[in-house]
C-alpha cells in the first residue's frame, strides 16, 4: 500500500488526500512510464543528460492549467537546448493533442499518467479520491536529482513561475 499523505493540499479549501512519498530536493528522481500517445510510452531515461522542468497539471481543460502550460511553453525557448519542458496530466493523449493543436503549444511535451497514475504515485502528486496529479513543479538535473519541488497547498492556485525558471536557469 502506497504511503498517503494528509495536510498538505486542498481544492478549495476541501482537504485532500495525496498518495506517494513527500520528494524533496536532493532525492534521486523516481523513474516513471507515461504516455506520449496510447501506445508511446516515455521514461526518466528518454530525458537522459537533460534538465527537466516537470510542470504537473490536473486536467489541461482548466484555466489555471492551461495558463501554466502556456507560461512554460513560452519560457522553454529561451532555457536552451540541454533543458526539456514536460506538463504531466492525466488527460488522455487524445485531448493533450488536441488542446496543444488549438493553443500552439510547440514547445513543451505533454506527457499524460492515465494508465496506471505511474508518475502521480512515485512522485507523491496522485490525489486519492480524483484520481488526478496535483499541481506542482519539479526541476530534475541531468544526474536526475532533484533540484527544486514546488507542491501547492491550494490546487487552484498558480506555481511561482519565477523561483521555477530560476532553479532551471541555475543549472545550464
Amino acid at each position: 500500500m502506497a504511503q498517503e499523505r494528509t495536510g498538505v493540499a486542498t481544492l478549495k479549501g476541501n482537504p485532500l488526500t495525496l498518495i506517494g512519498p513527500e520528494l524533496k530536493k536532493g532525492d534521486k528522481a523516481p523513474d516513471f512510464q507515461l504516455n506520449k500517445s496510447l501506445v508511446d510510452v516515455v521514461t526518466l531515461k528518454d530525458f537522459a543528460g537533460k534538465v527537466k522542468l516537470v510542470s504537473v497539471v490536473p486536467s489541461i481543460d482548466t484555466g489555471v492549467c492551461d495558463a501554466q502550460t502556456r507560461r512554460f511553453n513560452e519560457e522553454a525557448g529561451k532555457l536552451g537546448d540541454n533543458v526539456v519542458v514536460l506538463t504531466v496530466s492525466v488527460d488522455l493523449p487524445f485531448a493533450q493533442a488536441r488542446w496543444c493543436g488549438a493553443a500552439g503549444i510547440d514547445k513543451v511535451t505533454l506527457l499524460s499518467d492515465y494508465r496506471n497514475n505511474n508518475f502521480g504515485e512515485a512522485y507523491g502528486v496522485l490525489i486519492k479520491d480524483l484520481h488526478l496529479d496535483f499541481r506542482s513543479i519539479f526541476v530534475i538535473d541531468e544526474n536526475d536529482t532533484i533540484q527544486y519541488v514546488e507542491i501547492l497547498g491550494e490546487m487552484t492556485e498558480h506555481p511561482n513561475y519565477e523561483e521555477a525558471l530560476n532553479a532551471v536557469k541555475a543549472l545550464v
